[in-house]
């Protein structure tokens, strides 16, 4: 092997390796080999050390697609959680457990690469070895872990038909090549690495200290939280809940914010306030947070939608749950205000109107109007006058009838026009002022628009205003379309994952955005001074609202945040 068969300078495997990775580079461009492959062989043999050259030369800029990795998880002293939040981050989507990172992967259909060192190390290589089973089940993914000779998973893996390479076997190494590598690196001679159950860890503080377990190794946190039978509400749960989140390497007040978010009512009281006073140095403060089996108020539901109450609505918000219960909460605490007695099957989108009325989109694309539980009801001559269809349904007769060559997947509403967006990337929008008439679209994506939000932006004269329209699609971008000029060519934001929500207001702090991504970040964007804050609650979000006093609402489908920025800060990308 030259390295004429890369797409650029690289770096030899080390100690004579050449044969096992021109054999492994081989197997990652080979279509018709095993979707696993197996490195194996005694202690000491070079495994880690063959393993981490193959992950440098996938993720070194210039690597072909063919040879490219894309997730790396060490095993060693690690669980099953551990590795599916790693894999998760580093492949930029959101997954608590098994289910929900192979569900993710299974959407997308790229190719992709793990690299998964250490099985023999792990603290549960049997249930890790069970999801490894799951990866190589998806015809897209490769996977190439490492694993002991002789350790007890070696039977599963041989099961799977792998494709294995045990390091023992010489022909994997050029001998002449290992005399030149180990007469060029005699300090290496020794064994590589020391038998992890042989190397004393430092002491791990008291799980139930929320300070010292903020400005401690998540990773050895989780493993002691997944060894932990204890049912007590200590702070297990919040750990557990939102541990993509706090695996990310931080500050310990911005994990302690996270874990004041996550927290039950049913949690110890004194947990709170001291994570709080940990947390003081963020640019958050939290406002509430309801939790799944909270009581007090109860836990509103999944939260697959959110809308922000205006004028008779003002001070509640809407949230819609899995069942399609459309629910109103107080903002101030989110005590329940009422729910709508008709069910909205699969519900992907909230509009809430001025006079009380509410759009909810469906799975199937199709969007129903009710009265809000907490908006008051026409009475005496107006109820008389009111029988016919008003603007807003006018308005939403005909984006229904105007998008017929796609599926409505976005919704909107600010208090003058009301647009959908579908499935071609195309955005559609109508004004109240002539609510039978829809605009031209505009292609704003490469793929669906996932989220859509409007707002009404005063300009000229007082009382005169446009209409702003941000759309985020599947391809990871963010646009901004004002009404009445072209779309901007550059893009608000875009990184390398889908938008999930967006919410956009003119608050008193001027106009803002807010934008959850599929990997879980949540980004909070003061956009006439360059603010930027960002939060990562654990669960992969689901719906965003902002109010005109800016607390920003963050759904998960086990937890609703209440969130107020507060000293000024400005981050980079």
């Amino acid at each position: 092997m030259t390295a004429s068969d890369t797409s650029g300078p690289w770096a030899r495997p080390a100690a004579g390796r050449e044969p096992a990775g021109a054999a492994l580079l081989g197997w990652l461009v080979d279509p018709a080999a095993p979707r696993l492959c197996l490195v194996t062989g005694d202690k000491g043999c070079g495994k880690s050390q063959l393993l981490a050259w193959l992950v440098a030369h996938g993720t070194r800029p210039g690597t072909a697609p063919e040879r490219r990795v894309h997730g790396f998880a060490p095993l060693d002293g690690q669980g099953v959680r551990t590795a599916i939040w790693t894999l998760a981050d580093q492949l930029g989507v959101a997954a608590r457990a098994p289910g929900e990172l192979l569900a993710e992967l299974a959407a997308d259909r790229r190719r992709t690469v793990l690299v998964l060192p250490d099985l023999h190390a792990a603290t549960d290589p049997q249930a890790l070895t069970d999801l490894i089973g799951a990866l190589v089940g998806l015809d897209h993914l490769k996977v190439v872990v490492e694993a002991r000779a002789g350790h007890d998973v070696m039977p599963v893996l041989k099961g799977l038909t792998p494709a294995e390479m045990n390091l023992d076997d010489p022909r994997w190494t050029d001998p002449a090549r290992a005399e030149a590598w180990r007469a060029e690196h005699p300090a290496r001679q020794e064994p590589a690495l020391p038998d992890p159950a042989e190397t004393e860890a430092p002491d791990l503080p008291d799980l139930d200290d929320p300070v010292a377990l903020c400005a401690a190794d998540p990773e050895r946190v989780t493993a002691a939280y997944e060894a932990d039978t204890d049912p007590r509400e200590g702070l297990r749960p919040a750990w557990l809940r939102a541990g993509q989140s706090l695996l990310r390497a931080q500050q310990p007040a911005d994990r302690a914010l996270v874990l004041l978010a996550n927290l039950g009512d049913g949690a110890d009281p004194r947990l709170a306030p001291a994570l709080e006073e940990c947390a003081a140095d963020t640019p958050w403060r939290l406002v509430w947070s309801r939790i799944r089996g909270d009581v007090t108020p109860p836990w509103p539901g999944p939260a697959l939608a959110l809308a922000a109450g205006r004028r008779t609505l003002e001070g509640h918000a809407l949230v819609a749950d899995h069942q399609g219960t459309l629910r109103a909460v107080s903002l101030a605490d989110a005590a329940p205000a009422g729910r709508m007695p008709d069910l909205v099957p699969d519900p992907h989108g909230l509009a809430a109107l001025p006079d009380g009325t509410v759009i909810v989109l469906d799975g199937e694309g199709r969007l129903h109007t009710h009265r809000a539980p907490a908006a008051p009801r026409p009475s005496g001559l107006a109820a008389l006058i009111d029988d016919g269809p008003g603007a807003w349904q006018q308005a939403m007769e005909a984006l229904s009838v105007a998008v017929t060559h796609a599926r409505i997947t976005a919704l909107a509403a600010s208090e003058q026009a009301l647009a959908v967006a579908d499935s071609t990337g195309r955005v559609h929008l109508a004004f109240l002022a002539a609510p039978d008439r829809v605009l031209p679209p505009e292609h704003l994506h490469e793929g669906p628009v996932t989220a859509l939000t409007v707002t009404d932006v005063p300009i000229g004269e007082p009382g005169q205003s446009v209409g702003l329209v941000y759309s985020g699609g599947a391809d990871g971008r963010v646009r901004a379309w004002g009404v009445g000029n072209e779309p901007l060519d550059v893009p608000v934001a875009e990184r390398p994952c889908p938008v999930r929500a967006l919410a956009a207001e003119l608050t008193t702090s001027g106009l803002t955005l807010a934008i959850a991504w599929a990997d879980g970040l949540v980004e909070h964007q003061r956009l006439d001074t360059h603010e930027r804050r960002t939060f990562h609650p654990g669960p992969p979000v689901t719906a965003l609202a902002l109010t005109r006093t800016e607390e920003l609402l963050i759904g998960t489908d086990e937890s609703l945040t209440c969130l107020r920025p507060t000293s000024p800060t400005v981050e980079g990308p």
